[in-house]
């Protein structure tokens, strides 16, 4: 895997291009290869998320602690 780091706060959410999280997502839900290095955080977040959501891996740990994080900051209401 490459370096990086799963998001794990609600609030560094708004630091993602909405456009590369989808992009990346996409790709993950559709089973495409692990991306290297070549890729934004935004692209990696929404790729590990459609790996998940399209039953290609696990939820993970970070997954779970954003999930909550999301809940508990009432992240989305403010949007």
């Amino acid at each position: 895997m490459s370096d990086y780091i799963p998001i794990k706060r609600a609030v560094l959410l708004d630091e993602l291009d909405d456009k590369e999280v989808i992009q990346g997502y996409w790709d993950g839900k559709n089973n495409e290869p692990e991306p290297q290095g070549n890729r934004s955080k935004s692209y990696w977040h929404g790729w590990r998320n459609g790996m998940a959501d399209g039953g290609h891996m696990e939820i993970d740990g970070a997954q779970s602690e954003l999930a909550a994080n999301v809940i508990k900051t009432k992240y989305f209401k403010d949007k």
